[in-house]
């Protein structure tokens, strides 16, 4: 499924007349026949492109906060799916209006309130993992402040986590700096002014010689890195909502960080799962909508295999009694068979892993203050080393002129 955008154009007593609209449908072509269908003659039809301004205020946490407090509210009185139409009739800005009609174009066509928040792709799989588990459940309403919580939290930790590392990128910018322009310049002087005493020069030469390779190996690592995060965080930010990229690839085989995305895959996933089986959803759907509660292949990967063997007439217990979850987990689900106690031991692997991942969110911070402070270390020894090479070459030049004196 897909947004278009075409002009078409409308036989009136008037005359023709033109008329901008937007569908949402799989093919250009399934967006001819439709526009035939409604008695219209299709000018141009496009792919509809958001612009960045659009991209950033659909992807900020306010904006999906807003909209799941106003299906929330008015869903007090209706449907969801009805309150979610009537926010995007409601909407008199342009901006948000052209947001929200993939949403308006998905509810005309039927489709129920989770396919229209999915279509926006504005919200991460958790998210909407804790909207279709309380959905299904028939507890929407109930699960939407779930699904808030979930959203502030993760930008708090997003917020600590740009907080420590932008503190961290001042300190090795200002550092890198110095480096890059005045490292000419010394280098220079030190060439310009070797010492005279063959011995001394070559271990001068020798010394001044290590401290460019050390500065060069400093600048283009800092370079390196501060080009590789502002990739990372470019594609995060643009591929939100997929299942998975490059980009996404790369950061889980870092190891500490792919443990850290891990267990927040868990945590998601299990919490939705737990909120499903309270619901008396059938357990085949839940394991399927678990397994799309996460972009982590392995988390993904474990719900689709528990939901194969439990078609194959495993026990439940058995069936999730897999890696790669821990062995207490294990044996935790291992002698399981009643469905309220299945819940009750998922919220609580869900709430151990949400644990796990705040000590790894601290780990991360603390990790990148150690190796920060082993760049700023040994950038600065290398300028005090600078200091003791302008020490030889001065005191080379005094000795020189001393001689010369007497």
């Amino acid at each position: 499924m897909q947004q278009w955008v075409a002009e078409v154009a409308y036989d009136t007593h008037s005359g023709p007349k033109r008329a901008m609209e937007s569908y949402y449908l799989p093919t250009i072509d399934d967006v001819r026949a439709q526009i035939i269908k409604n008695g219209g003659y299709p000018l141009w039809i496009r792919p509809h492109e958001r612009s960045q301004i659009e991209r950033i205020l659909a992807r900020s946490s306010w904006w999906q906060v807003q909209l799941l407090r106003g299906i929330q509210f008015r869903s007090t009185s209706t449907s969801p799916g009805v309150a979610l139409w009537k926010i995007i009739q409601a909407e008199t800005s342009p901006m948000r209006q052209n947001i929200l009609s993939p949403a308006r174009e998905a509810l005309a066509r039927g489709m129920g309130v989770i396919d229209a928040l999915k279509a926006l792709r504005i919200f991460d799989h958790s998210t909407i993992a804790i909207l279709a588990a309380s959905e299904r459940a028939n507890k929407l309403q109930e699960g939407i402040p779930h699904a808030i919580h979930s959203i502030t939290q993760k930008k708090k930790n997003s917020r600590a986590i740009a907080g420590t590392m932008s503190w961290l990128a001042f300190d090795v910018i200002t550092i890198v700096q110095s480096l890059f322009w005045g490292k000419g310049m010394i280098l220079k002087w030190f060439r310009d002014n070797p010492p005279t005493d063959p011995a001394e020069l070559e271990k001068y030469t020798t010394v001044v010689s290590r401290l460019e390779l050390t500065w060069d190996v400093l600048i283009y690592l800092s370079f390196a890195t501060g080009a590789f995060l502002a990739w990372t965080v470019a594609s995060f930010w643009l591929n939100k909502g997929k299942d998975d990229w490059p980009t996404a690839r790369v950061v889980r085989k870092i190891p500490l960080v792919g443990g850290y995305l891990r267990d927040l895959g868990f945590s998601d996933s299990m919490m939705a799962a737990a909120r499903m089986m309270r619901g008396l959803v059938p357990i085949n759907d839940t394991l399927k909508q678990s397994s799309g509660a996460t972009t982590v292949p392995e988390v993904s990967a474990y719900w689709q295999n528990a939901s194969k063997e439990l078609e194959r007439g495993v026990l439940l217990g058995s069936a999730l009694d897999r890696a790669p979850l821990t062995r207490n987990e294990r044996l935790e689900l291992a002698s399981l068979s009643d469905m309220g106690q299945v819940a009750t031991v998922l919220e609580s692997i869900a709430e151990m892993r949400q644990a796990a991942a705040k000590t790894k969110h601290s780990l991360i911070v603390w990790v990148a203050f150690g190796l920060t402070g082993v760049f700023l270390t040994i950038a600065f020894g290398s300028a005090i080393y600078a200091l003791t090479v302008m020490n030889m070459s001065m005191d080379s030049m005094m000795g020189g002129l001393m001689e010369g004196a007497i």
